[in-house]
């Protein structure tokens, strides 16, 4: 207790000597003025949620550093105006040095971000760990950095031969994240070389460089541990562990990344494929849509109502799945039509192909056909089929068109489509049995 009291002892009596009592002023007059200057600077500056070229990049760059840039110069100013007057300016170098070097934490973290790409995590984390760091650097810059190291250092456990304590666990952490930055760089260099490779086929590279990417960072991990002192052999109770729990517990995780890595090499699904996941060929589009992107453990699907569903990965191995554009987009659809007995079935199988002509998503080659399918009990059963290229377009708008048309031509040609009818017939006669005869008082 009696350490801190000093400490604030020294500061009083340090502001009571007016060139440092100025120099404290000039400090906070120039963190008011540059952060309003940045509020202002900012509210000019217009950027776009993912940024893609260098105008962009270094709008998004200004804003971000905007704060301590302007405070850097505010505080150089001052600092500036001091010595050319000749005044004491000891506070204003020290504030200098820590804003500047705050500005380049700053800079630095959000250059690491945008190279670790759009989705990085890192997102949203860049204030909390420049705080982190710059105040780490700025103990040192004072003097302060040993004791502070000290301190935590002395907060901790023994676990057997090893101690545990806040400065070896911030360290660690420090360490491992250094390296899996480093390997996501050299990921993300990889993964681009890979996805140029003409030879391949796309859901090969995109499996490999998935596989990189995750090879390296879990690499990346076990080398950081190790640089930052930690033996790995007692880590032979937690692996065991994490065994376990995945043979148990993380059965369905596991699978689903397993079963990520066998659709990307096997090709049976890849971006740009029209699925759906139930029903019959050339009928059916109960849960139809395309492939917009095979992640590690889901496949997004996206349908003609816009909602995107994401499908584990395994429920793509072990069930059947339709796949529209497996080796060739074009697809068959059928359209049954019944037709009156008292009708001319040659009239109306030539107006079904009339009935297509004219559709911009009906092909010619191969040609529509009309097909006379049976003699059921309600009419003669005709099938129009017919080819479109581009399923992804939609099925069921191009049904509903060509039976509009049939309809028409149907009813401008007198043609009737029967509706199912049912006769009932009931018989009135004496009966055979004699009525059940009543209790005697009945």
């Amino acid at each position: 207790m009696q350490k801190p009291l000093q400490v604030i002892s020294e500061v009083l009596t340090t502001l009571q000597v007016p060139e440092n009592a100025l120099q404290v002023a000039l400090i906070v007059a120039a963190l008011g003025l540059g952060w309003w200057a940045a509020k202002y600077v900012r509210s000019r500056i217009t950027v776009s949620p993912d940024p893609d070229n260098i105008p962009d990049r270094l709008r998004e760059l200004l804003y971000v550093g905007a704060p301590q840039s302007l405070i850097l110069a505010v505080l150089a100013t001052f600092d500036g105006l001091m010595h050319a007057f000749g005044l004491q300016a000891g506070m204003l170098d020290v504030a200098v040095q820590l804003v500047g070097v705050l500005l380049l934490i700053r800079v630095t973290v959000y250059v690491i971000r945008v190279s670790l790409g759009a989705r990085t995590r890192l997102k949203g984390w860049g204030v909390p760990i420049t705080a982190v760091i710059w105040v780490f650097v700025a103990l040192h810059l004072l003097g302060w950095g040993d004791e502070v190291i000290a301190a935590l250092d002395s907060i901790g456990m023994n676990a057997g031969k090893t101690r545990i304590s806040v400065w070896s666990v911030m360290k660690l952490l420090v360490t491992v994240s250094v390296f899996v930055v480093i390997a996501m760089w050299a990921s993300r260099w990889l993964e681009r070389r890979v996805l140029k490779l003409d030879a391949l086929a796309p859901t090969m590279r995109i499996g490999i460089a998935k596989f990189l990417q995750a090879f390296l960072v879990g690499l990346s991990v076990l080398v950081g541990l190790n640089a930052a002192g930690l033996d790995l052999t007692t880590l032979n109770v937690l692996t065991g562990a994490i065994g376990i729990g995945l043979g148990f517990g993380l059965q369905s995780i596991a699978a689903n990344f397993v079963s990520g890595f066998v659709l990307l090499m096997d090709r049976s699904i890849k971006p740009g494929d029209v699925i759906s996941f139930t029903g019959m060929p050339g009928t059916a589009t109960e849960g139809f849509g395309w492939v917009e992107e095979l992640r590690g453990r889901y496949v997004v699907v996206r349908d003609r109502d816009g909602v995107e569903t994401l499908v584990p990965n395994q429920n793509l191995i072990t069930n059947p799945v339709i796949n529209w554009s497996y080796t060739d987009p074009r697809v068959r659809l059928k359209l049954p039509v019944r037709l009156s007995y008292k009708d001319d079935p040659e009239l109306a199988m030539k107006l079904l192909l009339e009935a297509t002509d004219g559709h911009p998503r009906i092909i010619r080659e191969p040609a529509p056909v009309a097909r006379l399918m049976g003699f059921g009990d309600h009419g003669i059963e005709l099938e129009l089929r017919f080819w479109i290229p581009d399923p992804q377009e939609g099925v069921n708008n191009v049904r509903s068109d060509v039976n509009r048309r049939i309809w028409q031509l149907f009813r401008e040609h007198g043609l009737t489509i029967p509706v199912a009818q049912r006769e009932i017939r009931v018989e009135m006669g004496a009966s055979q049995v004699p009525p059940p005869s009543l209790p005697r008082g009945v």
